[in-house]
């Protein structure tokens, strides 16, 4: 299979209340159009954002929908059914499952500085699960199991579709085999012997991935 690359600088930037966004995944089944792509498994809406200044996305309500939210520059605060109060800094991913429960949310740029967060959403497998909260901080040099697996651990969510985040140092190495889908989210690398730098999505089979430089980066795959 040939790498498939969507390039974020080339696409529309739009956004709603006190934030910017490119979306590079929605999925046909939440509405999705021949714009973006499709996601994985059940992972189905990838958005690259950054808040304004004291930009916030205004309190709003999710149900049956896990909503991961990945923070790279800045910080937000976090106000809302779950967790009220939370903050989140750079290097911190927070997952919130919405299930049949739901909960409310409204997520604010505290600072005077623009911000990025990654925001990503994955179809619950079962329907009618309480809602949860699960906050991660990721470690230099690891990939970091942030989302998806059996039911019977409860460090992640339940789930076929397995979210993995690195943060690695130049010509650091991954490999995995099988059907991938990953993000860039900075830095750059060679992927089966192709360069790829910040804002790439790319799909592919048996991920042999470099880093260039220090990277940030999000790996999907299914089980």
């Amino acid at each position: 299979m040939n790498l498939e690359i969507l390039q974020r600088d080339k696409l529309k930037l739009g956004g709603f209340a006190g934030l910017t966004e490119h979306q590079l995944i929605i999925d046909q089944r939440i509405g999705g159009d021949e714009q973006t792509w499709n996601g994985m498994g059940n992972f189905v809406y990838l958005a690259d954002a950054r808040f304004q200044p004291k930009g916030e996305t205004k309190m709003h309500s999710h149900s049956e929908i896990d909503v991961i939210s990945v923070m790279v520059e800045g910080k937000i605060e976090h106000e809302g059914s779950l967790k009220h109060g939370q903050s989140l800094q750079a290097n911190q991913v927070q997952v919130q499952r919405a299930g049949g429960e739901g909960f409310s949310h409204n997520e604010i740029n505290p600072e005077n500085k623009k911000n990025r967060m990654i925001q990503l959403w994955v179809l619950p497998e079962i329907q009618g699960e309480p809602a949860s909260y699960k906050l991660y901080n990721l470690k230099q040099d690891q990939l970091t199991h942030i989302y998806g697996g059996s039911k019977d651990q409860n460090k992640t969510l339940e789930s076929h579709t397995i979210i993995n985040i690195g943060l690695l140092s130049a010509q650091q190495e991954i490999i995995k085999e099988g059907n991938f889908l990953l993000y860039m989210i900075q830095g750059s690398a060679n992927l089966n012997n192709k360069k790829i730098q910040e804002g790439d999505l790319i799909r592919g089979e048996n991920l042999n991935f470099q880093a260039l430089k220090q990277s940030l980066l999000m790996i999907v795959t299914v089980e």
